[in-house]
């Protein structure tokens, strides 16, 4: 019993084109395009030229944060074997994506 509650699987793309298209009475490539445009469009406003946030109306707002270069440094205490020292390579810059849950999203849960 237990693993049959466990067994849950989230919806496939298909599912949820089918699941979208009879909703809207649409046929599942329109319903297709509309999410590829959606993609699109998203991926549109997060790249270099775009503002570097995009929310889906209702549940999640997505942004990117630059997240600054990392000089090398040498005696680093090292936090898995206490007591010994490591060195730290340097790490450029790059960008981390974050995506933040809005209030229709979080009331529904």
């Amino acid at each position: 019993m237990a693993k049959a509650a466990a067994a849950k699987k989230p919806p496939t793309k298909s599912e949820i084109l089918a699941n979208l298209s009879a909703a809207a009475n649409l046929s599942k490539k329109q319903v297709a395009a509309v999410l590829d445009a959606y993609a699109a469009e998203a991926i549109k406003s997060m790249g270099t030229k775009g503002a570097g946030v995009f929310a889906a109306p209702g549940l999640v707002k997505i942004k990117k944060k630059l997240v600054p270069a990392r000089k090398a440094q040498q005696g680093v205490p090292n936090p898995f074997k206490p007591g010994e020292l490591m060195d730290r390579l340097a790490k450029p810059a790059y960008y981390k994506v974050k995506v933040r849950a809005l209030k229709t999203l979080k009331d529904s849960l």
